[in-house]
């Protein structure tokens, strides 16, 4: 994701299958840079995937084994427009490279259904590549809800992704540490 992407989301028309790989991402790769706890609206963009469908419910286009949006575009068009996904339980796919700094492709994570917006974080291997903490432990505040801090600065977080954006791309205390993978 280069740049800032404008607030948008990109959603499935018809099922996504859980494996199915897009990419390669272009641009340089800064996921996750201009996560926030919040979700403001955006348009949104709805891609179909690449699969021979006999259902005339769904509008599904084969070109090349790829997924194609409404309009046939290719991901390289749209996949900058995939949002980082705040924790797992929202995540449908997964970052991933084939090898340490190649090329990094999404993949994924399970069926993705359709209308369900596509939403996108490190695995675990390229989190640690790019050092992007693995893991959050949450605490919990007055009200009894889970919450995440900075080890570094204090800073609150409602999810453990923006806690771990933070920590990588603006916490300025973490800047000049390596983040070391053990819980804090």
């Amino acid at each position: 994701q280069s740049g800032r992407a404008p607030a948008a989301s990109v959603s499935a028309e018809s099922c996504i299958p859980a494996g199915l790989r897009l990419g390669p991402v272009p641009g340089i790769f800064k996921l996750g840079k201009y996560l926030s706890d919040r979700r403001e609206p955006g348009p949104k963009k709805k891609v179909f995937p690449d699969v021979i469908s006999v259902l005339p419910v769904f509008q599904v286009r084969m070109v090349r084994g790829e997924l194609v949006d409404e309009a046939g575009s290719s991901a390289l068009e749209w996949i900058g427009l995939i949002r980082a996904a705040r924790n797992s339980q929202e995540q449908t796919l997964e970052a991933v490279a084939d090898l340490p700094g190649g090329q990094i492709f999404y993949r994924a994570l399970r069926d993705v259904q359709p209308g369900e917006e596509l939403t996108v974080w490190y695995s675990n291997p390229l989190a640690q590549w790019f050092d992007i903490p693995v893991t959050a432990t949450p605490t919990h505040d007055e009200k009894g809800e889970e919450r995440y801090i900075c080890w570094y600065c204090w800073r609150t977080f409602k999810y453990p992704n923006s806690l771990k954006a933070h920590v990588h791309f603006h916490c300025a205390l973490s800047h000049g540490r390596p983040f070391l993978h053990h819980d804090h």
